[in-house]
Order: C-alpha cells, then structure tokens, then sequence
C-alpha cells in the first residue's frame, strides 16, 4: 500500500511539472508587445494643420484645437464641401488620433452665389479675350449660310446628272450638308471646342438608334419613297391600282403616295404599303384592251353577226386598227350565244369609258338594224292551242347589205381627274415624282 502511495504521488508531481513545462513554453511563444511611440507633440499637430490649410485656401475662419492627438474642428463655412475637406486633410495629417468636427454653415445668401458669381465672372474674362475668335466664327457661319443658299439657288449644274427626281435632290442636300459640316468644323476649330465633336457624334448615334426605334414605320415609309422614286414605278397622272385601290397619281412625299381616285377623293397610301403590294400601273403602256360580251340568239348565223359586230368596231374612230378587234364565242346558254368581243385603244387620244361605251352601243344599233335579237337570259314557258296553231316564227330572208351608224358620240379623253391633278401640284408641297429640281431643294 505504502508502495502504492509512493507511486501515486510521483505520477502526480510529473504531471503538475509537466503541465508547467507547457504553461511556459506557450508564454514563450507569444509575440513581443508593441512598442508605443510617443504621440507628435499637439502644437506641431496644430501647426502642420493650418500650414495644410493655409496652402490649399479657402479654409479661412476654421479654428483648430489640439489634445493628445484629437483635432478639434470650429467654425463656420461657406459650403458642406468645404467642411468635408477640412476634415478629411486633418484626418490624414502625420500624429492625429481623432478629428471632431465642431463646424456649421452659413446660411447667408451672398455666400451661396459667391461661387457661381465668381465662375460668370471666368466666364466673362474667358470671352472677352476670344472675342475676337469668336467675330470670326460668327462670320464663317454666315458665309456657310450664304453658300449654301446659292446652292440651293443656283442648282442646274445637278440637273446634268443622270439621277432620278428624288437621287437629285438627296445630292443637292448632300452637297449643302457638306458645306454645313466644314463651316461648323472651322468654327469649332478656332474656338478650340472640336472634343464637343466626339461628345455630339456619340450622343447623335445614341438618339438616331432609339429615334429608329421610336420612328419605325416613318423610316420604312421614308426609305420605300426613296426606293420608289429611284425604281420609277409610276408618273404623275398615271392611272394606277395600288392594294385594291383605283386612281391616278397626284403625288408621290416622304411618307405617302397620293392618289385622286375615279370619284375626285384624294386617296393616301403609305409608302410602305405601296412597296410591298401588287402594283397595276394602266398607263405605262398607252395601248390598253378592253372588252364586252353580247348574247345573240341562237337563231341566227353567228359568223354574220361576228362580221357585222367586227365591221361596226372598225370604223369606230376611236379603236386601234392594229391590234384589230376580235370577236370569240364565249359560251352557249339555253336561249342565246354569248360572244365577246376585244378591241384595242390609245389612251393619250381617247377614253376608255367613252370608247368602250360607243362600241357597245354601234353593235347594238347594228344588231337592230340586221334584225338580230338579243333575248334575255330566261326561260320562256309557251302554251299551244293545238287547234289553231300559230305559224312558225321566220328568219329574214336577208340581212341588210350596210349598217348606218349616225350620231357619232365623243370618245375624247377624259381630264377632270387631271385638271384636279394639276391643281394639286400647283399647291405648296412636297413631291418626289416632280420632274423639276426644286429650288430650295
């Protein structure tokens, strides 16, 4: 037991030298405290401060008080941005523990518009002493301005070029866009403000991309009058059908085709619409067809009625002998023949209604005079008194040797629409389809 005991309390006495080791090894291991280094002097704090101040200006009336490196600041100041840099050069300032800030701000009116009045005053140096400069900029616009002017004026040289109505004027605008840009570069150059070149291109483009896509469908319309005037698809009294719609050009803008229709009404499409519909243009071509169709009986010789019918549009004055008048039949209804007949004429000299209308009528008389009946499209229910039989119904023997055809109407071309056409180029506006360059392009 004793030599129990004995053992107990040398393992005990091993630990507890063990754990002292330990304790001190650790403490030994620590780093070496932090050697303070005396705080600069208040006064040369102080000092350095208002040296600071004193060199950068417009810290005057600001009061500083110095205790164990804390730097009080007092006063009153003009602006907010004065009070913050005061306080961010003391914070920085070799020595200083904390800066308190124990300043205010005038309210004073005359204080607040000393900055401004002071940089109108910059201003007004600045451009007293460029006045000169800036003389001569204002004549160079008014040069650009008179040049471009007696381009305007004076634009028969463009005529000479081979180009449409509309590539034209783009050219003259073209060429006074140029002289603007030159007199404008000159002017920026003897001011010495050509960097606000680079700032307006850039802000230019920004503006044109959302102005493109603001402005859409007035582009696609601006730019399908561009292409319609170069393509030349129609002239001004043209008759044309357009998306459906009938009528003769009267105008052809920026953003729309003007139409006069049949009726008299003016008639506005989109350029757009023009650009992407089918196009029917009546009068490029000056010869135009037209055509009718005539039930004739079955009763009679078809060929004879062909030839009287071909006869009758031959001497119309106002029918093309070349291409000649065609006669075809049609179909063969249950009471009657229907022929159709193709005749050709010169727009520039007759009308096609009027044409057309005569014609129809000369075959109609002729078909009188010849005693070829016409019958209407409908059944005819006859009931016979079988005792009293009427007679067969007889052909003419003959037909007459010669149609007369008197009261010659008039086939002559109709120009209300273009009267009303005329009058509506004579009106102020613009017009990509006019043949003359205008003056002020």
């Amino acid at each position: 037991m004793i030599r129990i005991a004995f053992a107990l309390l040398a393992c005990l006495a091993a630990e507890l030298w063990f754990c002292q080791a330990l304790a001190q090894g650790t403490s030994a291991g620590k780093a070496e405290p932090i050697e303070v280094v005396a705080p600069t002097a208040d006064k040369a704090i102080q000092k350095r401060i208002q040296e600071i101040f004193d060199a950068v200006g417009g810290f005057e009336g600001i009061g500083i008080s110095v205790q164990s490196g804390v730097v009080t600041l007092t006063g009153e100041v003009s602006k907010s941005s004065i009070r913050r840099d005061a306080v961010s050069l003391a914070d920085r300032t070799d020595g200083v523990v904390l800066t308190l800030d124990r300043m205010t701000e005038r309210v004073e009116i005359t204080s607040q518009f000393a900055p401004a009045l002071e940089k109108l005053r910059e201003m007004w140096r600045a451009f007293v002493v460029k006045l000169p400069l800036i003389g001569a900029s204002f004549i160079i616009l008014l040069l650009t301005g008179f040049l471009t002017k007696q381009v305007g004026q004076h634009s028969g040289w463009i005529g000479r070029i081979p180009l449409s109505s509309l590539g034209k004027q783009l050219a003259l605008r073209a060429v006074r866009f140029v002289i603007i840009v030159i007199g404008v570069l000159v002017v920026l150059e003897l001011l010495d403000a050509t960097a606000i070149v680079g700032a307006v291109i850039g802000a230019a483009g920004l503006a044109g991309l959302a102005l493109g896509f603001a402005f859409k469908s007035i582009v696609e319309n601006y730019l399908a009058g561009v292409l319609l005037s170069t393509r030349n698809p129609f002239e001004i009294g043209d008759a044309v059908e357009i998306d459906g719609q009938v009528g003769k050009v009267a105008r052809l803008t920026s953003r729309d085709t003007v139409l006069v229709t049949l009726d008299g009404n003016h008639l506005r499409i989109p350029n757009a619409i023009v650009m992407n519909s089918v196009l029917l243009n009546y009068s490029r071509n000056p010869k135009r067809r037209f055509d009718f169709s005539v039930g004739v009986s079955t009763e009679f010789d078809l060929t004879e009625a062909k030839k009287i019918a071909l006869d009758v549009l031959a001497s119309n004055p106002g029918i093309l002998a070349d291409p000649k008048p065609v006669a075809v039949i049609d179909s063969l209804g249950h009471s009657s023949v229907a022929m159709k007949f193709f005749a050709w004429l010169d727009q520039t000299e007759s009308d096609l209604l009027k044409t057309k209308s005569e014609a129809i009528r000369r075959v109609k008389e002729a078909f009188d005079q010849a005693g070829i009946e016409m019958p209407e499209p409908i059944y005819r229910v006859h009931i016979r008194d079988r005792s009293e039989e009427a007679p067969p119904r007889s052909r003419p023997e003959s037909l007459p040797k010669s149609i007369t055809i008197e009261n010659i109407e008039d086939i002559s071309v109709d120009t209300s629409i273009d009267d009303q056409i005329e009058k509506e180029l004579k009106e102020s506006g613009e017009n990509l389809l006019s043949p003359e360059l205008e003056g002020n392009g």
